[in-house]
């Protein structure tokens, strides 16, 4: 008992609403994986929820990282900050960045979690040390990544549904044809899955492969998925003679090639995004250990039970609330079915891959959200939901100011209670 009385209040209040942050960041951020299984019908809401569950918790556990940066993405000169600004600051831009997606959420709004935690640290940094602390270059990347993540995505989707449609949807036996093509489909999924978990997945472990080796590995494991696809796919051609049978076992080889990205980028996002609600927790630690030095570190060490408070926080987030964005993004956009869910997926997929090897800033939320619309366009603009598209914009744009707006409160609230 001795010991938990001896943590500091600061400490205290930094892993509730660390759990706080977490929660919402599964609530709002669950469709970036699974929305369009379920808007295509590959899932039910529940078992997207348990699948993504497990890939999100899994990848924040296991993969989110011994070490992260003190202030997310380098927006504040760190050498203006003390420490008890830190605290305030951070205690700040969680709670804020928590509610603002708390909010998000309950209009099924999709918007990007890391703009969230960016827009309250700026917030936060402009009051307590001043706007010349604010490193407003990379304001405008983030501003640029509204518009190059959905550009980026949603062309390779409409490329990836259209390349579907000639080759398989099109023909006159889409199950043979997809017998024939199929396997390198499932090539391609693999070796994307192998690029995202390696890219994506793994980059705050130690397990750092280089370009070359990474590429060898996910070339390996192509292969094996392609194998995989030629026995599924002859066991999908035997007894098949009704053309209403062919199509829906055509749209079944997609469901699977679907989940399996889906379930990939859950990884990738959990071990990624965790960072959003643990790192500022590591922070605050941090700060508080150091307050006698007066040193602001540049990074902080992740503890194991910071780890698993962000995964299971995350679980908890998308188990409760997850189902109301993955009706935006899987059902209010566009139709989809399982042959255009899986073009968006691996298409955003591949857009994560390209970003995170050539350092363009790009937003999970908004790199699906322009996959979606990219599916949706190749059936025409009518296809769309434009008054959706349009608000889901809007919030995009509103994030970075709200955010600030709400760290500036909560800074002036933890100030006067901490001081």
């Amino acid at each position: 008992m001795n010991l938990f009385l001896d943590i500091p209040v600061a400490i205290w209040i930094a892993g509730i609403v660390a759990i706080y942050m977490a929660w919402s960041i599964g609530a709002n951020d669950v469709a970036n994986a699974m929305g369009t299984s379920v808007g295509s019908g590959a899932l039910t809401i529940w078992a997207a929820i348990l699948v993504a569950g497990i890939f999100e918790f899994s990848g924040a556990f296991l993969a989110g990282g011994h070490v992260t940066d003190t202030v997310r993405k380098g927006m504040l000169d760190m050498d203006l900050m003390s420490n008890d600004q830190l605290i305030w600051g951070m205690l700040a831009a969680l709670t804020s960045a928590g509610t603002l997606l708390l909010v998000a959420t309950r209009f099924g709004l999709p918007i990007s979690t890391t703009h969230s935690i960016v827009g309250a640290i700026v917030g936060f940094g402009a009051v307590s040390i001043g706007p010349e602390a604010v490193k407003w270059g990379k304001i405008w990347s983030i501003v640029a990544s509204w518009v190059t993540s959905p550009l980026i995505s949603g062309t390779l989707a409409y490329g990836i549904f259209q390349l579907t449609r000639s080759l398989i949807l099109d023909r006159k036996d889409p199950l043979a044809r997809v017998r024939q093509v199929g396997p390198f489909f499932f090539f391609y999924v693999f070796f994307i899955i192998g690029l995202v978990t390696l890219f994506k997945g793994l980059k705050h472990v130690d397990i750092d492969p280089s370009i070359q080796e990474s590429l060898l590995y996910s070339l390996g494991l192509g292969l094996f998925g392609a194998l995989i696809g030629t026995v599924l796919l002859r066991r999908a051609q035997a007894g098949k003679k009704d053309p209403g049978q062919r199509f829906s076992q055509t749209e079944r080889v997609f469901v699977v090639l679907q989940i399996l990205t889906a379930c990939a980028v859950a990884f990738a996002h959990g071990s990624n995004d965790v960072a959003n609600a643990i790192g500022p927790l590591a922070a605050i630690v941090g700060a508080v250990n150091e307050g006698a030095t007066g040193v602001v570190s540049s990074k902080s060490p992740v503890e194991p039970w910071m780890l698993a408070i962000g995964g299971i926080g995350i679980a908890v987030g998308l188990a409760t609330w997850g189902y109301k964005v993955m009706e935006t993004v899987g059902k209010k956009i566009t139709e989809l079915t399982p042959s255009r869910g899986f073009a968006a997926e691996l298409a955003a997929a591949t857009t994560i891959v390209i970003a995170s090897r050539m350092g363009i800033p790009v937003s999970t939320t908004h790199t699906l959200v322009g996959a979606v619309l990219g599916v949706g366009l190749a059936r025409g603009i009518g296809a769309v939901d434009l008054r959706v598209v349009a608000t889901i914009v809007a919030s995009w744009v509103s994030t970075l100011p709200l955010a600030a707006g709400l760290a500036i409160f909560f800074y002036y609230f933890f100030k006067g209670v901490l001081s």
